[in-house]
């Protein structure tokens, strides 16, 4: 990995933003610091392969922190510096869209909950009036709002369509519903302490969060686990990809009308589920991966792979050859390439409209853990995002084949020195969702002083209402879960 630091001034950055962007690098995460005498904010950039990592420390006025924005050269930073600017008090210079992202109608004007002096959370204030939604006028047109409560078991968000007749001209989906203060618990915590805090970021997604965090804590220790735990690492990798790729094709079908595969593909999630029980201890797979290495319980039967590998290309066929189901999936909620791009969207949201970057290949933790070629489809429309998670499901059956053949139970860890070899590390995870990155910053004693994890949801939001313009609004549930993206992730 080549990992290099540079300090710059806030008149250097935009110019040096945009040469790492012309490179090639993708701005993957952005953490103000409440220093001694300063605030500091990190701008860390990645590409792969070969995999490098470039961090921009900047120096700001603690009395009046501000950075001038780069939201005009990168999408993704807009929002990084509008969290920003909602939590810590930083101040975006010239952000085409000033309006606040994080912060809620109750939280009190000037308070700012990352900054080391703000204390507990006051009572609730003064709304600071409606959110700024913009308003399509013209003849025909309404709104429709949803949320952010909604029926069955889902996380809130707001969302809001203005529609002729059926079709949507525009959505705008307003998160944070769910902010808990994630990066604020990290603080003074052990390594082993913010483990079991970063395996709860996002539910679904225990084994990449907690592994990002790992390997960022790793990276600060200067430990290098053995190659045995990479393998087992990336073994319950994709097992945590496995189980949700199943449940979401299933849900696909369900969306259509297609119950009986639904129920057929939650049969197959169940085993997985009580495979990952018996694996790690945990039908989510947390406690599997560890600062410094893995341990696991049991190792998964190869052969039982296998079966599940032809249960499960049934229930594909059958979706795919099913008139209805096809034409449902066919053209909806198509997301192009360029879109992608310019928003940043990683994961198979991305892979679906042609991108093809994934964290295995890019930034690898062990040469065994990816499968032959990232799964990409052009189309970027439901069934490409279908088409891409039924790939990687296959895929990451016969990977997790290949690495059960040469695990063995038990514990495979190494301990961490009593103090960390430097104050920071980076970890980046292709989560089942899209690449995951967490970074950390300890004290000598090993105390956590501050912790940035960055879900692929964060990247992938915005994607859903571009997405979703000219889609009609029946075709919302379907689009939607096409996506799948974490609330509690994305809502820290």
């Amino acid at each position: 990995m080549n990992r290099r630091t540079e300090e710059i001034g806030t008149s250097e950055l935009p110019c040096r933003v945009e040469k790492l962007l012309d490179s090639g690098q993708r701005l993957a995460l952005v953490a103000a610091h409440h220093d001694e005498g300063a605030v500091r904010v990190v701008y860390l950039f990645v590409s792969g392969p070969p995999d490098t990592r470039t961090e921009l420390h900047v120096r700001l006025d603690p009395d009046q922190p501000s950075v001038p924005t780069l939201a005009r050269l990168s999408f993704p930073a807009g929002r990084f510096e509008r969290e920003m600017r909602d939590l810590h008090g930083v101040v975006p210079l010239g952000h085409p869209l000033p309006h606040r992202l994080v912060r809620h109608y109750h939280w009190p004007r000037g308070w700012y909950p990352m900054r080391p002096d703000a204390g507990a959370a006051p009572p609730f204030g003064e709304q600071e009036g409606p959110y700024p939604f913009l308003a399509v006028e013209g003849d025909g047109v309404y709104e429709i709002p949803v949320g952010p409560v909604h029926a069955g078991l889902i996380e809130p968000g707001h969302f809001r369509f203005s529609v002729v007749g059926e079709t949507i001209i525009r959505l705008k989906a307003r998160l944070w519903f769910v902010h808990k203060g994630i990066e604020k618990l990290f603080e003074g915590r052990d390594a082993a302490g913010g483990m079991r805090l970063a395996e709860r970021v996002s539910g679904d997604t225990a084994v990449g969060h907690g592994l990002a965090y790992c390997l960022a804590v790793e990276e600060a220790y200067g430990v290098e686990v053995p190659e045995e735990a990479r393998r087992a690492r990336a073994l319950v990798l994709e097992l945590e990809r496995l189980h949700n790729h199943v449940a979401d094709l299933g849900a696909l079908c369900n969306d259509v009308g297609h119950g009986v595969l639904n129920s057929h593909a939650l049969r197959i999630r169940e085993q997985l589920l009580r495979l990952a029980d018996a694996t790690t201890g945990h039908r989510l797979l947390r406690g599997a991966v560890v600062p410094g290495g893995a341990r696991l319980a049991s190792v998964p039967d190869p052969a039982l792979l296998a079966r599940v590998a032809v249960d499960l290309g049934e229930i594909t066929e059958l979706a795919l050859g099913h008139a209805t189901v096809r034409d449902r999936f066919t053209g909806t909620a198509a997301l192009s390439a360029q879109a992608a791009r310019d928003l940043g969207c990683l994961g198979y949201v991305a892979r679906a409209s042609g991108l093809s970057a994934d964290a295995r290949f890019d930034h690898p933790f062990t040469t065994e853990g990816r499968p032959q070629v990232p799964a990409t489809q052009a189309s970027g429309d439901v069934l490409a995002r279908f088409l891409v998670r039924a790939e990687e499901a296959q895929a990451s059956l016969e990977l997790a084949a290949l690495l059960a053949a040469e695990l063995r139970p038990g514990d495979m860890t190494v301990p961490l020195p009593r103090h960390p070899a430097g104050p920071s590390g980076t970890g980046i995870v292709e989560g089942w969702r899209g690449a995951i990155t967490t970074r950390v910053e300890l004290a000598p004693d090993g105390t956590l002083t501050r912790v940035k994890p960055v879900d692929p949801s964060f990247f992938n939001w915005p994607a859903l209402p571009v997405a979703l313009a000219d889609t009609i609004v029946p075709d919302f549930p379907l689009a939607n879960k096409s996506f799948n993206l974490s609330y509690a992730g994305n809502d820290l």
